[in-house]
């Protein structure tokens, strides 16, 4: 025990203190008989109290330390008496806490403050909506959250083909090239699956920062992530966009020739492949530049926390990469029949930027829901992104909620739900027939409503939305219960129409007074990513740049790092290369026809002859010359496709000899 708590109560040592067995009294003293010891009726426990005062209370003590210093060597009557005033005084000084209880500590915190006020007070208050933990939104309700939650094990293809297939098919595929290779990859990915024909990533040039954090609950928060770019990589993306804008993939290729994981040259090569109908080759590639991105992240990066919530901001040009990569990938497990993994990579992209939504997801996500049979979370993420999204005036969920509550059992919502969406929709019935190889009752072949009422009152962009729909969807209808509940719904909506309900003719002022504005940029870069048949962007006419898949439509509010360089000429290229035909193709105005005959044009065997005789020799030496422009396009491209096959191909890595490297198949 301290000496100077000692000396408070008058003792000079820790022996002088004895330790009473009876407290009926807390002023009663009792002395030995010798005289030469104290009894003091108190519990050592209390001085621990007193010990923990604030610096006040400390300072105080002193005072009373030094009294009782001098007081030591007086009567024990003038002892007790002191012993006595100084309980009291502690017993007031508790019974008066409340009401003084702060320190100089305490006071200086509360100068702080008060400093703040005045501050606030001259200046305003701090802008609470540049925090994304303060609005009110889609990013921190719990529900939300909940909703958006990614569960690691559905990320992986292999693992829903194996659900699929069963394990031993999937491992014997994957046992088979592993030992064509001869060499296994220890490290454990979450977005994809590592191919021993991928070279070492190493140190590709790309790193996350974390920009900032903010809590938006007891246990939760929000982190803002940012990839950047070595100054390496920075040349070598200059010399990529050169590339591109020469419009010969070979520059392309020496590109992805010398750095394996440049990530926008594998996501324009993954086009080309695909084009090509190459398509393993295109999705390979997608992986590739998936892996890089994360090999690259930060250690607090957790997609699959629920507590933390990464943010990438779409305008920073460095994270348009790892979107697309992510879109595309989806895509590619999509068209695989997995389709929990590729909602669960929905979920991903959409929670990496929910305010804005830069892909358009809110479009796809439906799809996979239905296709992978998560009827109830759809008709949950429905009802809490409803308020904030309006998704009921989007021609998917209108449909695709419809076909969850009859999915889900529940049939009167469901045709309450499909009768809403025909009046509000009736344009996507007879292209949703047409697909399906369904011939439609006469009646509803010959009513206006869904026949001449309907185009009239679809405007460009609402057009585009129905088509992509159908074109996507039209395969979730051709089950053979959902054909008949069509059907009757839709000779009920007939019904509904003649009689003149008010609820057709309010669907009809809202569809023309919703939809006459452009289309946003996020669903005009869903359309150019998703490429899907019959489906054509709309671009806007202000768009004069080429439209490239590894970045199409940047933002108008772009953080750009890099300008792509100007070129003389993007019209007619004097001395046509075959394959840079099929980069024009990327541009808004390219028309496959005109491009074939301008690469005829150039030839200069072709513009031989005059008159008409030698006009005649010129029309048909210009329809041969379109159709070898033609043919040696394609064989320009298959050669291309070859050549990088083969360089891929054969990258292999020395054999692993220590068995202990080697990654077990069955973890």
């Amino acid at each position: 025990m301290s000496s100077r708590v000692l000396r408070k109560l008058g003792l000079q040592t820790e022996k002088d203190l004895i330790i009473p067995g009876d407290e009926a009294s807390d002023t009663e003293a009792d002395f030995s008989s010798g005289g030469t010891k104290k009894k003091l009726n108190l519990n050592r426990y209390d001085l621990l109290n007193q010990q923990s005062h604030s610096e006040s209370e400390v300072k105080e003590d002193d005072d009373h330390e030094t009294t009782g210093s001098i007081n030591a060597s007086e009567a024990g009557g003038e002892n007790k008496d002191a012993q006595k005033r100084k309980k009291k005084k502690k017993k007031k000084k508790c019974s008066s806490k409340a009401q003084n209880p702060r320190s100089s500590e305490d006071n200086f915190e509360d100068e702080v403050e008060r400093s703040v006020r005045e501050v606030n007070q001259i200046l305003g208050e701090p802008c609470k909506q540049a925090t994304p933990a303060s609005e009110p939104d889609v990013f921190t309700s719990s529900n939300k959250i909940k909703l958006l939650a990614v569960e690691p094990k559905f990320l992986n293809a292999n693992n829903e083909l194996k659900r699929m297939f069963g394990s031993r098919v999937v491992h014997a595929e994957t046992n088979s090239k592993r030992k064509s290779r001869g060499r296994a990859h220890v490290k454990q990915t979450i977005l994809v699956n590592i191919k021993d024909t991928w070279p070492p990533v190493g140190k590709p040039g790309i790193s996350m920062k974390l920009l900032n954090k903010t809590a938006f609950s007891s246990d939760g928060s929000i982190l803002q992530f940012v990839f950047e770019h070595s100054v390496q990589y920075q040349q070598v993306q200059m010399k990529f966009l050169e590339a591109v804008e020469s419009l010969n993939p070979d520059n392309i290729v020496m590109i992805l020739n010398s750095n394996s994981y440049h990530v926008d040259a594998l996501l324009q090569l993954s086009e080309l492949c695909r084009h090509s109908e190459d398509f393993s080759m295109a999705a390979d590639l997608v992986e590739r530049a998936l892996y890089c991105f994360e090999s690259c992240f930060h250690p607090s990066f957790n997609m699959t926390s629920p507590n933390t919530l990464c943010r990438l901001d779409y305008c920073k040009q460095e994270n348009r990469g790892f979107f697309i990569a992510l879109f595309k990938h989806t895509l590619s497990v999509g068209n695989h029949a997995c389709y929990r993994t590729a909602l669960e990579l929905c979920k991903v992209i959409l929670s990496l930027d929910p305010e804005t939504d830069p892909l358009a997801v809110i479009l796809l996500i439906d799809f996979y829901a239905l296709r992978a049979q998560e009827y109830d979370w759809l008709i949950r993420f429905y009802n809490e992104w409803e308020p904030d999204r309006n998704l009921s005036q989007l021609p998917n969920f209108k449909y695709s909620m419809a076909i969850a509550h009859f999915q889900n059992n529940d049939p009167e919502t469901a045709h309450l739900l499909l009768q809403e969406a025909l009046i509000m929709f009736p344009m996507v019935l007879l292209p949703l027939l047409e697909k399906c190889a369904i011939q439609p009752d006469s009646r509803v072949q010959n009513h206006p409503f869904f026949t001449g009422h309907a185009p009239k009152t679809t405007s460009p962009s609402l057009q585009q939305l129905v088509s992509l729909y159908v074109e996507r969807s039209y395969h979730v209808w051709k089950e053979s219960e959902l054909l008949p509940w069509l059907e009757r719904n839709v000779l009920l909506v007939l019904d509904q129409v003649d009689k003149g309900l008010p609820c057709v003719e309010e669907a009809k002022q809202k569809r023309q007074r919703l939809y006459q504005a452009t289309i946003p940029r996020s669903i005009l870069r869903h359309v150019v990513l998703s490429d899907v048949k019959n489906v054509t962007a709309i671009i806007p006419e202000d768009t004069r740049s080429p439209i490239f898949n590894f970045d199409p439509l940047p933002p108008l509010d772009s953080v750009n790092l890099y300008t792509r360089p100007n070129t003389s000429r993007i019209g007619v290229i004097d001395n046509p290369h075959t394959l840079s035909i099929f980069f024009r193709s990327f541009m808004p105005t390219f028309n496959v026809n005109q491009a074939a005959q301008e690469a005829a044009v150039a030839l200069p065997d072709v513009l031989q002859g005059g008159g008409a005789e030698g006009g005649a020799v010129e029309g048909a030496g210009g329809i041969g010359g379109v159709a070898s422009a033609s043919v040696d396009l394609r064989r320009s491209v298959n050669s291309l496709i070859d050549a990088m096959r083969d360089l891929l191909s054969n990258i292999h890595m020395p054999d692993v000899q220590d068995d202990g490297d080697v990654e077990d198949e069955e973890d």
